[in-house]
């Protein structure tokens, strides 16, 4: 009998072993953070998760109607390896004027700025997906239009060695009227990469910023 017990409890310590080793080995794992203030740490992929990260529109347009402006606060202490998300210094911003007239502050068409931003990484074999957001506003000048307005924005993601790895480039659009004469935005995107071998997902950078290659704009 006494034989039949310690068999027993070996089995269920055996079971148990198991059951945490799975745990501990899964596919891959998912870390949130945000320029919204908030983290989050689960595994797998969790919808709840991406959720409390503030990695979505409507809560990434909502902070960019707040007063505060920045990137991610705390960020690289919580992220545990996560890829940082920066607004490239010189890209925050990108201003439109009159045909002829750049650099007149009295000939501001519309001002664009990028206020907010955040990202979820979900991390496997020598790969790492990040779905990232950012938001911010729009202003009209002294010589702004009401109407729809579209400003180009790039998103590249960067090495150790901050050579370009991949780039993400879109359009986001804003209306402002004359009455109103402040619009804003949001955008969220997801972006996959490979790790280099000997590197760490902590040394890749994502840097959001507006692209000043178009007409007028300084």
């Amino acid at each position: 009998m006494r034989t039949k017990l310690i068999n027993a409890r070996a089995v269920t310590r055996v079971g148990l072993c198991g059951v945490a080793l799975s745990l501990m080995t899964g596919c891959g794992m998912s870390s949130l953070t945000s320029g919204l203030g908030s983290s989050v740490f689960g595994g797998g992929s969790s919808s709840s998760g991406s959720e409390s990260s503030g990695v979505s529109e409507e809560q990434l347009l909502t902070a960019a109607k707040s007063t505060e402006t920045g990137g991610i606060p705390g960020g690289e202490i919580i992220s545990h390896g996560c890829p940082r998300m920066i607004i490239a210094p010189r890209d925050r911003n990108v201003t439109v004027y009159e045909p002829g007239r750049v650099g007149d502050g009295l000939a501001i068409m519309h001002r664009g700025e990028i206020t907010k931003t955040a990202r979820e990484c979900y991390f496997e074999q020598g790969r790492v997906t990040v779905k990232y957001g950012f938001s911010g506003r729009v202003l009209l000048g002294p010589r702004g239009q009401g109407g729809n307005i579209s400003l180009p924005v790039t998103v590249a993601v960067n090495d150790a060695k901050h050579e370009k790895v991949q780039t993400d480039q879109m359009r986001v659009d804003v209306s402002v009227a004359t009455e109103n004469p402040i619009g804003y935005f949001s955008a969220v995107r997801t972006v996959t990469f490979s790790i280099a071998e000997g590197a760490r997902p902590g040394e890749y950078e994502l840097q959001v910023g507006f692209d000043h290659n178009i007409p007028n704009a300084g």
